[in-house]
């Protein structure tokens, strides 16, 4: 493991996971070895994660003078590896205890912070401390769970003597989402990992001074990330909530389900939000309760265009012509539910994206946007213009679904192995609703007001071409083109799209 020197000698480890830019991520505990952290759920595929130990801790050296342990004494380690690293500003992680540690390094050092991330942190630094209402709120809404009546009977004979360790093992059931074979076993680990004389001093005396602190962060520029689990009770929800208020740019984001070690109890849910944050790329909005990632590209004052993929992709299949369109537009490629790095709440026919489509052009101001969209997303872009005309300037449609009823029905799709990049129930139910598509939907289509240009594969996509043809003989005064690419044009034929668009009049 590689290491450096800090302020006073003491020699400090750390670990180096992933790939892009570095993240340094804080270890909770307090005190305990970052190995419990892992890759924080697949972070690792999106950042290379800068893992320190703690003083005391993992492979690091014990201080000479253990008064080292104390929080606010730790900031000068954090420095020192920043200084290490040669880094001119830092991505910050803390997780619980580390949080703290997080927070006063931000507080005294703001000009060194790009971006700071705090997961399931208790912001003692801040003044916003965890109460034993919220303990008792938290633990009751576990009643349901089968390991209840046990967990709880060994909760109620801990005291104020009981030692660090046995509070620890006996809380741990109430400290994750789910307690399975995964939480068990990541809990276990914590007795070995954990230096408990040094987290007795963690919080020691003087360690906080909230007000100064408070006033410090007043003036952080950089956007902050407070990511709370829903059953977490150090912090709840409400306390995130209070210490992200604290910060000048901050977003608050519960984990559904989750308690206060989000990314073991569920990883990709705890990625995602992550992820986007730290992609200087990907802005985030909510609609009715479910945050989307998109990208923007383009000058502010350009014209509006929004690009809306198809099913199981991303903002990111537009790669190929967003820096063509950015010259002249303003572009921004939405993520929607259930894809990329936008929320997975369920909800995912043709109706709901829609809906959500409609509710990103609202947020962001963007009525009488360009929107060019393809396949699924087209046929949401579809439906939008159909109800909410006065939203789409003009519409591009890359090989949408005709809505006519499919001849053989496809039969239920079998999930293939392994994680996939988007929710698999979007395919089932939009495999449903394309067997049996509402007839509304094509009857409708004359609704339409906005000038719109219909892109077909070819004879090689798997869209009937004489349905497109019907499709656009039904939209007032569309246009049908034809490009020979197949179901993808924009990426098979990115050159060709582009001079239909522009043809078009984009």
């Amino acid at each position: 493991m590689p290491t450096f020197t800090t302020y006073d000698g003491t020699e400090l480890s750390y670990r180096v996971h992933g790939q892009g830019e570095p993240l340094i991520c804080l270890a909770g505990g307090p005190m305990r070895d970052a190995a419990y952290l892992g890759d924080l759920g697949g972070l690792a595929a999106h950042r290379t994660l800068v893992l320190p130990d703690a003083r005391g801790t993992g492979a690091s050296a014990v201080p000479s003078d253990p008064a080292g342990y104390r929080c606010d004494r730790q900031v000068a380690d954090v420095e020192a590896l920043r200084a290490h690293l040669g880094l001119e500003r830092v991505d910050l992680l803390g997780h619980s205890a580390a949080g703290n540690l997080a927070v006063l390094y931000a507080a005294a050092h703001p000009e060194r912070i790009r971006s700071l991330v705090l997961v399931a942190s208790v912001a003692r630094a801040l003044g916003v401390a965890t109460t034993d209402e919220d303990w008792d709120r938290t633990v009751e809404a576990f009643a349901g769970r089968d390991w209840y009546p046990e967990a709880r009977a060994a909760l109620d004979t801990l005291g104020p003597g009981t030692p660090l360790p046995r509070v620890h093992e006996v809380a741990a059931p109430f400290t994750y989402g789910r307690w399975d074979a995964a939480a068990r076993a990541h809990a276990a680990d914590g007795a070995r990992q954990t230096h408990w004389e040094a987290a007795l001093a963690y919080h020691g005396d003087g360690a906080y001074d909230p007000e100064p602190t408070r006033r410090a962060l007043a003036g952080l520029t950089a956007p902050v990330l407070v990511l709370a689990g829903e059953l977490d009770a150090g912090p709840t929800p409400a306390r995130a909530a209070e210490a992200a208020a604290f910060f000048p740019d901050a977003e608050l984001v519960v984990q559904p389900g989750a308690g206060h070690y989000p990314w073991i109890d569920d990883a990709e849910a705890f990625v995602r939000p992550v992820a986007a944050f730290l992609d200087p790329a990907v802005r985030t909005v909510t609609v009715d309760g479910v945050r989307l990632a998109h990208r923007v590209a383009g000058a502010e004052d350009a014209p509006p265009l929004v690009l809306v993929h198809g099913r199981g992709e991303s903002s990111l299949t537009w790669a190929g012509i967003v820096d063509d369109l950015a010259a002249d537009h303003r572009v921004y490629a939405v993520d929607l539910r259930g894809h990329g790095l936008s929320d997975r709440p369920g909800g995912y026919g043709f109706e709901d994206f829609r809906d959500e489509l409609g509710g990103f052009l609202k947020a962001l101001g963007l009525a009488g946007a360009t929107v060019v969209a393809h396949s699924m997303g087209a046929g949401a872009a579809c439906l939008l213009a159909q109800d909410e005309p006065g939203l789409v300037g003009r519409l591009v449609l890359e090989e949408p679904p005709a809505f006519v009823p499919l001849d053989p029905p496809r039969p239920v799709a079998e999930r293939p192995e392994g994680p996939l990049a988007f929710d698999w129930d979007i395919v089932t139910t939009t495999d449903a609703q394309l067997n049996a598509p509402d007839p509304a939907w094509r009857t409708r289509l004359p609704a339409i007001t906005a000038p719109t240009l219909i892109l077909a594969g070819g004879p090689t996509s798997h869209i009937p071409q004489e349905q497109l043809a019907g499709l656009a003989g039904a939209v007032p005064g569309a246009l049908l083109v034809t490009v020979e690419a197949g179901h993808l044009v924009h990426e098979t034929r990115p050159a060709a799209f582009l001079a239909a668009l522009r043809e078009f009049g984009l």
